[in-house]
């Protein structure tokens, strides 16, 4: 089956005083259809750029996206419209912000709905209340606004938005990670209980470990723009090989007290995302740099379906 998203060396640079800042430099991966990939990173390493990439809230500037094998890379208003109606929606991070404070939960799920001009106001009606029931939200609370509403209801207001016109594709932009930790449980169930139901696709962006590692399938880590590894979920957290994926992984806290895990401390600089210099960017940081960390670094298959990418990775598996 071919995958639902195939990203091939896509690129999101931005114009500044100082030069081109690579928010997304020479990114490919690809998502099959009905499941979940992660991506995860620190804050800053372009996760949320590389999302809203995709669906064309920013435009690339360079590179390939294919949707069902489609080129999307360059659309038209027209084409983009009809994309946002049959394919691709986002959910936000912060469900305050992500919503019309004028509007009624009723209002705002109805909207994308009265937009797409295909349902009658029977039928509208009618595709609101079932959309409140998918996504847990009481038909009382139809008439109320954000302010009257607690983070996860809010949240699932926005899911249920997203939803409204049956996406095949979401990018979930760190949708758990404004809530309290217990709705943080039901947010997430409720996504994956919703991709069971309706066969969805996600990308979920976070950089939250062990939320990602609940509802992921495949995990990419990004740092400064680049991918560094890609592997299915179990895999990566049993043999991270990434320098950097394996000190993400020392930091998840952990409750075993008798079986202390040892935590990796990172030191040196971030090098400058603006007109960064060819090789290895994480090597100002890596505690096993050497002198063929300063050459383009490439994302290789090092196991069946693990994509690393660095120079050293056979000799540290070993280690």
């Amino acid at each position: 089956m071919a995958p639902l998203i195939e990203v091939q060396h896509l690129k999101k640079y931005f114009p500044t005083a100082r030069g081109q800042l690579h928010a997304v430099d020479d990114v490919s991966f690809t998502i099959e259809r009905g499941t979940t990939m992660g991506v995860v990173g620190e804050s800053g390493c372009g996760k949320s750029t590389l999302g809203r990439t995709l669906i064309h809230l920013h435009e690339s500037t360079d590179g390939k996206i294919l949707f069902e094998g489609k080129d999307i890379t360059r659309v038209n208003s027209k084409e983009l419209k009809q994309l946002r109606e049959d394919s691709v929606q986002i959910i936000f991070q912060d469900p305050y912000s992500s919503l019309n404070p004028r509007m009624t939960v009723e209002q705002t799920i109805r909207e994308p709905l009265v937009l797409s001009r295909r349902f009658s106001k029977a039928e509208i009606d009618k595709e609101t209340e079932r959309l409140m029931d998918l996504v847990g939200l009481d038909r009382r609370l139809r008439l109320s606004y954000p302010h009257e509403m607690d983070g996860g209801r809010r949240q699932r207001v926005g899911i249920a938005r997203a939803l409204a016109l049956n996406p095949k594709f979401i990018v979930c932009d760190e949708p758990v990670s404004a809530l309290d930790v217990s709705i943080q449980a039901q947010i997430l169930n409720l996504l994956m209980d919703l991709q069971d139901e309706l066969g969805i696709t996600y990308m979920f962006i976070t950089h939250n470990m062990s939320v990602v590692r609940h509802i992921s399938h495949n995990i990419c880590v990004m740092y400064l723009g680049q991918l560094v590894e890609t592997s299915p979920t179990k895999e990566l957290f049993s043999k991270p090989l990434h320098p950097y994926t394996k000190a993400l992984l020392s930091a998840i806290p952990s409750t075993d007290i008798h079986h202390k895990k040892e935590r990796i401390i990172l030191k040196g600089e971030l090098v400058s995302p603006i007109d960064p210099k060819p090789g290895c960017r994480f090597a100002t940081r890596c505690p096993y740099a050497c002198e063929a960390c300063s050459q383009p670094q490439e994302l290789r298959e090092v196991l069946p379906g693990h994509y690393v990418s660095c120079c050293r990775v056979e000799e540290l598996e070993n280690l």
